[in-house]
Parts: structure tokens; sequence; C-alpha cells
């Protein structure tokens, strides 16, 4: 973002992401039990943020680890085990209730829920100074929240870590899974670089929020 301030405590809407996709999952579900995983070192600069911005929607923090899988495994390690857990990029503050109900009954169901989204563009695969065009429609880009059965996800995260395991998907699918996918949200999108708060706020204007 090439911001002096973490991405996650970056303004839309006049406040910071994170309250945003905290907000989206307890609107969708009044009783839901809220982790908020962040770095050690950034705990004292979140509670000065929810005191400024009155945030008082009760959440619990949990101190992050040096890659997305150790901090998720310190997250489930304080969870109960019987229920669904969902995994959420916290600066994906446009999550719709919606889709967090979706992703939660799949889950029910089916045991697991990964939401997508097509491809619309052309794409090629690069190896090296080559490249070829690849079929867009055999691809699907992944979003969060990613929702599963409390005890499954906690076996699966006691799993060596390995660098394969690029989302929670991965570490549940190396233990024996099947993955279930259903259709995403466009809107739900990550902010990941400085145009992409200018979309969000385009977006969280709009009657869609």
């Amino acid at each position: 973002m090439n911001a002096g301030t973490p991405k996650q405590f970056l303004l839309l809407a006049g406040k910071p992401l994170l309250m945003h996709s905290l907000r989206a999952f307890i609107q969708s579900y009044p009783d839901i039990l809220l982790f908020l995983v962040l770095p050690i070192d950034q705990f004292n600069s979140w509670k000065e943020l929810c005191r400024n911005y009155s945030f008082i929607i009760p959440h619990r923090l949990i101190a992050g680890g040096d890659t997305r899988f150790h901090s998720v495994k310190n997250a489930l390690a304080v969870i109960p085990d019987d229920g669904l857990v969902a995994i959420h990029d916290g600066v994906r503050p446009l999550i719709s209730p919606l889709l967090i109900h979706a992703t939660f009954e799949t889950a029910r169901l089916r045991g697991n829920a990964i939401p997508v989204i097509p491809i619309h563009e052309s794409i090629r695969l690069i190896t090296g100074s080559t490249s070829w065009p690849v079929n867009r429609e055999k691809y699907n880009i992944v979003q969060t929240p990613q929702v599963f059965h409390a005890a499954s996800i906690k076996k699966a995260y006691c799993q060596p870590y390995s660098e394969k395991f690029s989302d929670d998907a991965t570490v549940i699918e190396a233990s024996g899974e099947q993955i279930h996918l259903l259709d995403g949200e466009k809107t739900n999108i990550k902010i990941t670089f400085p145009q992409d708060i200018v979309i969000a706020e385009a977006l969280f204007s709009s009657v869609i929020y």
C-alpha cells in the first residue's frame, strides 16, 4: 500500500477497515464469537483506534505468528471444538451478510465452504521467459470467508507447516478433505493496492452498502 499505516487500519468511509469486517459478521450472527488476529506489536494501536472510534463490538485479540498458517493456528488453539469456524481476511471489509450466511450454510451441510469468483480476463501461464494462454474457465479466484467444522480445521492445522499452504482451503485439503466451492461476490474485494481503497469507497457509498 506504500502507506505508513498498516493497511488493516486504513480508513474506509471514515473508519478503519477492520471495523467494517468485524461488524459484518456480528450483523449476520449477533451471537458469533469474534477473534481478531494481529501482530502483537499492533495491539495497543488497535485498542486506541477502538477507543477513538467508540468501537464496542466484543472480540478477543490473538497474537499472530510468522506466517498466515501460524496466525490461524494461534487463533484455532483458543476456539471450541464444536460448531463452525469462519476464517476471513480482515482487509475484505465489503463482505455481505448474504455471502456470510451462504458460506456458513454450505459448510454446515457439506463440511466446508470456499467462495470463488470466475476469471473474466484472458490469462497466460508464465514459465521463465516463455508464456502461453490457458483456459480461464478452468480457474477461479478464491475469496474468504472460508468456513469449516471446527474439529476438522483444528485437526488439519496439526500438520507441519508447508509453503504450499496459501490459504485455509489448502491446509484442510492436505488433510484429506474435499473442498466445496460456492459463488463468491465481485464486491468482496481484498484491499491490497492504493487504488483498492478508491474502489471500496465507491462501492461502500453505492446502494449496495
